[in-house]
């Protein structure tokens, strides 16, 4: 079977989403990972993060998000201090760690995932994400009932 190759994301809509203010986006950013990664965080994983910064960087994209954790689900964060954990990658990289087709340390070690910071946060967060079905990232998954029966009719 092939493996299917994603795209680098378009140099236009890299620059234009590269304009974009950090915040909105950190706030949408923030409520997905609620939704999604929230009920799957363990006490021990919501303690290590509350109240630690993390900053995504999609570096085609040009785009970041800050978030932290507080209390029981993501906040977005103004991005105006330094982050306790700072991860970048390109979009194409961000989706196949997330279909774990790609493997995070492989990543790192080609030098096509950075991670700065708290390296203990750091690798917090990738054993977290390892231990997360990868099927909670599905995008039909996601989409509210309503969408998935209409996008199949």
């Amino acid at each position: 079977m092939k493996a299917h190759v994603y795209p680098i994301l378009p140099k236009p809509l890299a620059r234009a989403l590269g304009h974009l203010p950090r915040f909105p986006g950190s706030l949408l950013f923030a409520a997905g990972l609620s939704r999604v990664l929230g009920p799957q965080l363990p006490g021990d994983v919501r303690a290590a993060l509350e109240g630690r910064s993390i900053s995504i960087g999609v570096t085609d994209a040009g785009v970041r998000f800050d978030v932290s954790w507080r209390g029981s689900r993501f906040v977005a964060l103004s991005g105006s201090g330094k982050a306790d954990l700072s991860i970048g990658a390109s979009a194409r990289d961000f989706l196949l760690l997330a279909q774990r087709r790609e493997d995070p340390d492989t990543l790192f070690f080609s030098r096509r995932l950075t991670m700065e910071g708290d390296t203990e946060l750091g690798l917090l967060v990738k054993n977290t994400i390892d231990a997360i079905d990868v099927a909670l990232f599905d995008p039909e998954r996601l989409l509210p009932a309503r969408w998935r029966r209409a996008a199949s009719n």
